[in-house]
């Protein structure tokens, strides 16, 4: 291909994946958080936006999240009167665009076969940086909340900004460890071939499942999900933050929280899930050893689907079942025990493979 047409077909890639998929999932999350948590709590949830009247009760889905969305587009865009406007306004875009960029490494269905030439038509592109570009892109999420933070001139807004550079600074050490074993194991940092060398059900949960557990507990506190929500904890801090956002602005922090969620689902589908693959079902391919696309891609991808709402779904029950830690907690969990296990697990997976190898 030209790089006119690899330029063409890495745009349609990402209006497909990022926009027509991981957008979609994200603002549909906004509306199942609530319901999953009344399920959980024994209360109803929202269920009074309906659009066909009460004998389509499924409309209400759909009337909810129109509503969210018209709310916020008419509400007041405040801004604060002795803040810095030019950094408030860019803040959240500091924020939401990095989550939209992890999305250009991350394979939704089969690519060639490590070390056959072709073209990766469920993923955007195929950097040899593989998951590194993710950890770097993600890295850079940090500084729309600390900006936005200081921008606000608010004390709220500033301790939320605070807390959010020291925690997720400090998780990142702990999230980007618990995937070098897997590095280890599989011999490469692209999320395609990791994918691949994980067919007969050698999945990374299998053969590391305590780095599976620490990656886990770093991404929510990462994402600042619950019980990590300590940068806009409300009873402390009335929203942290982004306390002094509305309208589209406070939307757009939001999407972009939804739009993590999504992301760490997609990476631990790829790197402990199996990604694409379906157990002792063998990728066909053809006689130069590109992938043989057909109707088993479509469930492979349809089951790479299936395996990052489980994690959506994971990360969702966590949020609602365990109660919020307290900031010391929260450091002391990352740095006196997430971090040393993450250390042993390394050493241990580095101890077996010589003794295996």
């Amino acid at each position: 291909m030209s790089m006119g047409e690899l330029i063409l077909w890495g745009l349609v890639k990402f209006v497909c994946i990022v926009l027509g998929w991981v957008m979609l999932v994200a603002t549909v999350l906004t509306l199942m958080e609530r319901k999953q948590s009344a399920a959980m709590q024994n209360r109803v949830g929202p269920n009074r936006a309906l659009i066909f009247g009460k004998k389509f009760p499924l409309s209400a889905f759909l009337g909810q999240i129109l509503a969210d969305a018209l709310k916020v587009l008419f509400k007041e865009d405040y801004e604060p009167v002795n803040g810095n406007k030019w950094l408030h306004r860019i803040a959240p875009a500091l924020g939401l665009i990095p989550a939209m960029l992890m999305w250009l490494v991350i394979p939704f269905g089969p690519g060639p076969p490590p070390g056959v030439e072709g073209h990766h038509w469920f993923q955007m592109a195929d950097l040899n940086v593989g998951i590194i570009f993710i950890f770097a892109i993600a890295s850079m999420s940090v500084y729309g909340a600390t900006i936005g933070a200081w921008a606000s001139n608010s004390a709220f807004s500033l301790l939320g900004g605070l807390r959010t550079a020291a925690q997720m600074i400090s998780y990142e050490v702990t999230l980007g460890l618990s995937l070098v074993g897997i590095f280890m194991i599989y011999g490469s940092v692209q999320l395609n071939d990791i994918i691949w060398a994980q067919g007969d059900m050698a999945w990374g949960i299998v053969t590391q499942p305590l780095a599976f557990v620490l990656f886990m507990v770093a991404a929510v506190a990462e994402t600042k999900r619950a019980p990590f929500d300590l940068p806009e904890a409300e009873s402390e801090l009335a929203a942290g933050y982004f306390t002094e956002y509305s309208s589209m602005r406070f939307a757009v922090f939001s999407l972009g929280e939804f739009i993590g969620i999504v992301a760490v689902a997609a990476i631990a589908a790829c790197v402990f899930l199996g990604g694409w693959q379906i157990p002792w079902v063998e990728t066909p391919l053809l006689a130069d050893g590109t992938v043989d696309y057909g109707w088993l891609t479509v469930a492979q991808v349809a089951i790479f689907l299936v395996k990052m709402v489980f994690i959506i779904w994971l990360q969702m029950q966590i949020r609602w079942t365990l109660p919020r830690f307290r900031y010391d907690q929260l450091m002391k969990l990352g740095w006196v025990y997430l971090l040393p296990l993450a250390i042993f697990n390394l050493v241990i997976t580095a101890l077996v493979m010589y003794v295996l190898r």
